[in-house]
């Protein structure tokens, strides 16, 4: 049955006014033998995005789940992530017919480069300016011959976004990257709302670790719910699109049950939470 939560049939609108769900399931570590229950469980109780990505092998369980649960294509949007790994137009331009090919689908929703750097030297120093410009060629070039709806960027810092914006023709619609509780890069955000992307907020539960959080739990509590779902109105009240990830039902209903208000003094204590030691 679908869960009667107004989150659900919220939207935001990117730059080029396509329509996104303001909440998303992702589907990180989900195998692909269980992505398409998944998926349509998720679509039963009234989810209608689903964030997935080449690295995550788990495409075609999506597609099949897309094709498979009832709702037709047009009412969902569906995003996937061209591998970090991929720094240069011609493998990048592989990888998204790759990826159209097995979600078995006409048009993704959302199409972003997974990270600036591979994941092997992520964080170090060389950010992969000139491959970067070179993978976003290719994501334009499906964008404007109409295989994606949108296109995007995923764990950009500042300088990887001042980059790509000094040459790109079509500027960046989003911007996903890591936010929680306890992790809420403030600047980037801002910098990136103020460029008119929209900030996804992935592992909004910091993969599980805020559940540990004896600061947060006393802060859920005072609110009458769990850490789950206060971490999941925290970053929807920074503005953000929020992509918890999980594949037990029970637990995407309860994910989408924040139809409450965490006061300006609250939000700004949990904003200013400081990283802890997992």
């Amino acid at each position: 049955m679908e869960a009667q939560h107004t989150i659900l049939k919220d939207t935001y609108a990117l730059q080029n006014g396509v329509a996104i769900p303001r909440i998303g399931l992702g589907t990180w570590k989900i195998p692909n033998a269980e992505a398409s229950k998944a998926v349509q469980d998720a679509v039963a109780i009234g989810y209608r995005h689903i964030d997935t990505a080449r690295a995550y092998d788990n495409e075609a369980g999506v597609g099949e789940g897309v094709r498979a649960c009832g709702v037709p294509r047009e009412r969902l949007f569906i995003t996937s992530k061209i591998p970090a790994e991929v720094k240069d137009y011609d493998s990048a331009v592989q990888e998204i017919d790759a990826s159209l090919k097995a979600l078995g689908l006409e048009t993704i929703d959302l199409m972003l480069i997974h990270s600036p750097q591979p994941w092997d030297q992520f964080g170090d120093a060389e950010r992969f300016f000139v491959e970067n410009r070179e993978v976003w060629r290719a994501l334009e070039e499906a964008y404007e011959a109409g295989k994606l709806r949108a296109i995007g960027v995923s764990n950009f810092a500042q300088v990887d976004l001042d980059s790509l914006l000094e040459t790109c023709s079509v500027r960046p619609m989003v911007n996903q990257i890591r936010v929680h509780i306890t992790q809420t890069p403030v600047d980037l955000i801002q910098q990136s709302l103020s460029r008119g992307m929209l900030v996804e907020a992935y592992s909004p539960i910091a993969h599980g670790n805020l559940l540990e959080n004896e600061r947060v739990g006393a802060m859920a509590k005072r609110y009458g719910v769990s850490i789950p779902q206060l971490s999941i109105r925290y970053t929807l009240q920074l503005g953000l699109l929020a992509l918890p990830k999980t594949a037990n039902p029970q637990h995407m209903v309860d994910n989408v049950d924040v139809d409450f208000f965490i006061t300006d003094d609250d939000m700004q204590t949990l904003k200013d939470m400081p990283p802890v030691e997992n």
